[in-house]
């Protein structure tokens, strides 16, 4: 037994000692993976231009192939259409390009008169200032330079350029090669990939291991489907933003309609960013080719109003769900993927995003990433809630309650956000890492807010009126029922108070009348009070796993003294811990929510008005208020 614990102390330390190694490898690891990204470019570009060809592809010889084309040509058909429409959309636009630096000096007249209005709407202001102190500064600078180069002049003799390849190519066509060698390259790699594709993800889940087969196969599965509908559905989207952009120029006459088209659509892939920078073009060009300035603002409309239809219908209505990523880590990542790959990178950004995202979902070692860069919640609305109560931000937590009640029934704000926040109060405090006075700030605050939501939520709760459809029925037999009266007693101190509080507004006032006594009342003092208010049924809350010994002394009291009084005890917020002590101890019903409290608590003042009726229709079947049994209020 001692060699055993010395054992385990020994490997403690060894885990304690190697922490900060292991940090220090994984960022090692972090550098080489970026560095090889960058350094083997020229191989891994092609590799993922491949495979999100391939992803956006896979949907459309998955059809072909069901309609019995067969594999092969079936992805030969999709290949060639593909890269022949792109080389022709590359070929029309690389023309237009070269037409448009020909044709640029011809609008030299309109750019003179837009600069000279510009000019003058600045004249004698600030603008006209900065533009002398400007010129100024560039006038001096110039001087020195002209006297440097006088000074140092030399003749400069230019080498002819020599290519260093094993091949003899000219220097002069050497990226033009390489570009066409990628090319290629890619296409050759969609090929086998479309051909091959569940050789290829077997052949990855064989590398991962069997042992992990379930966790392999689900994030493969989510990450194809989610890149494959978002690349498929972002290009729907974005070619038809080009191809309305495009028309829309041409209708208005600005010269090369279709290049503005086409710079529209691809720049569309871009997020948040990639619309305004398409618009930038067009824009500038309209001020060279159109006099005065209706139609360049008629082109920036244009633009606003195509992307804010894209926003609110096509999107909506097209998407079945976003990429996965937020708005912010989207951004990050774009940057990031830019800086690595260029323009490449910019354009691989989210699908390659959307691929980590997944896999640290997956990987437990990657689940940082998902935290850092989901578009899901980082917080539930408890966590969130009480964090904000922790800083003292009672402004901002009525904010996320008032946004969880806009899709949550009232009833569920109490259980699902409020008493939470209690129970890790009370939790942090017996803990040592709340003080008293931040435990009393998250008492009072979520007591002003409880008021507040008064005003927000109904008087009777849809579910407090289904529950109580039993009760209504009861009384058309029997005749209008008074109220039943209600007690509830906090079993340790005001978080309890507090829950007793909430529960008092999920029951209809008109049919209960629950009074809810202070948490600083002694025991001794609350039997005494139920025998001068006589309820009919007595609710004992808790909201912390502490409270357990005084829920059970509380209903050992009252059971001894009141041996036929209704008792509820509501562990709110900490489970049915240890719920048959309780049962044994006196209580006739132990819930785990307020709803189920509340339920259990109309089930037993059914039965207990039952029992009470007098079977004799000529006696009344409660009595005024001087002769009513115990807990009727007439």
């Amino acid at each position: 037994m001692k060699n055993s614990q010395e054992r385990s102390k020994l490997l403690s330390s060894r885990g304690q000692d190697t922490g900060p190694l292991n940090s220090l490898i994984a960022i090692a690891i972090f550098v080489l993976i970026i560095a090889s990204l960058y350094w083997a470019q020229a191989v891994l570009i092609p590799v993922a231009l491949a495979m999100l060809l391939t992803f956006l592809l896979s949907p459309v010889v998955g059809t072909l192939e069901r309609i019995a084309l067969g594999r092969l040509p079936s992805v030969i058909l999709v290949v060639v259409l593909t890269f022949s429409l792109l080389g022709g959309i590359g070929w029309i636009v690389t023309l237009q390009f070269a037409s448009l630096a020909n044709e640029l000096p011809n609008y030299t007249v309109n750019i003179r008169q837009k600069i000279a209005d510009v000019r003058g709407a600045g004249r004698g202001g600030a603008l006209e200032k900065v533009q002398q102190t400007v010129e100024d500064v560039k006038t001096e600078m110039q001087k020195g330079d002209a006297s440097t180069t006088a000074k140092n002049q030399r003749s400069v003799v230019v080498q002819p350029a020599e290519s260093f390849t094993f091949w003899p190519v000219p220097s002069a066509i050497g990226p033009m090669v390489e570009r066409f060698a990628s090319v290629g390259l890619v296409i050759v790699l969609v090929i086998f990939m479309l051909v091959q594709r569940e050789d290829l993800r077997n052949r990855l889940i064989r590398l991962v291991g069997y042992g992990r087969l379930t966790v392999t196969t689900r994030a493969l599965e989510e990450a194809g489907q989610r890149i494959s509908r978002y690349l498929l559905m972002q290009t729907i989207i974005n070619s038809s933003f080009g191809l309305a952009v495009g028309l829309a120029l041409y209708l208005i006459g600005l010269p090369y309609a279709i290049l503005w088209g086409f710079l529209a659509a691809l720049l569309r892939f871009i997020p948040y960013i990639g619309p305004f920078a398409a618009a930038i073009m067009p824009s500038a060009l309209s001020l060279a080719v159109f006099q005065g300035w209706l139609w360049p603002l008629v082109i920036v409309g244009l633009f606003l109003t195509l992307e804010l239809l894209n926003n609110m219908v096509l999107e909506p209505l097209l998407y079945g769900e976003s990429a996965g990523v937020s708005g912010v880590g989207l951004l990050v990542a774009i940057a990031f993927w830019t800086w690595l790959w260029g323009p490449v990178g910019l354009v691989l950004a989210t699908p390659l995003t959307v691929c980590v995202v997944v896999f640290g979902k997956y990987v437990h070692r990657m689940d940082f990433i998902g935290v850092l860069m989901s578009d899901q919640p980082a917080m539930a609305s408890n966590m969130s809630y009480y964090q904000r109560l922790l800083a003292m931000d009672q402004a901002e937590a009525a904010e996320i309650v008032e946004e969880h009640l806009t899709s949550h029934s009232p009833e569920r704000i109490y259980d699902g956000v409020l008493i939470p926040a209690l129970n890790y109060a009370r939790r942090d405090r017996e803990l040592g890492r709340l003080t008293e006075d931040g435990e009393q700030f998250v008492f009072r605050a979520t007591r002003e807010i409880l008021e507040d939501l008064d005003s927000l939520m109904p008087t009777t709760s849809s579910e407090a009126a289904n529950a109580g459809k039993v009760a209504l029925a009861a009384s058309d037999l029997i005749g209008p029922l008074p109220k039943v009266r209600i007690l509830g007693c906090p079993a340790r101190d005001e978080a309890d108070e507090l829950a007793l509080h909430m529960f008092r507004h999920l029951l209809d006032s008109t049919r209960y009348d629950v009074e809810v006594m202070p948490d600083a009342v002694l025991t001794s003092e609350v039997v005494a009070l139920i025998g001068e208010k006589t309820p009919a049924l007595i609710v004992i809350a808790t909201v912390s796993a502490g409270g357990l010994a005084q829920t059970r002394y509380l209903c050992k009291r009252l059971r001894a003294r009141f041996p036929s009084i209704k008792i509820a005890v509501g562990q709110w917020g900490v489970g049915s811990e240890d719920s048959n002590s309780i049962l044994l101890a006196g209580a006739d019903r132990v819930g785990t929510t307020l709803i189920e409290t509340r339920e259990q608590m109309i089930q037993l003042c059914q039965n207990s008005t039952h029992s009470e009726a007098q079977p004799d229709t000529t006696v009344p079947a409660f009595f005024p208020e001087q002769d009513a049994p115990s807990g009727v209020v007439a």
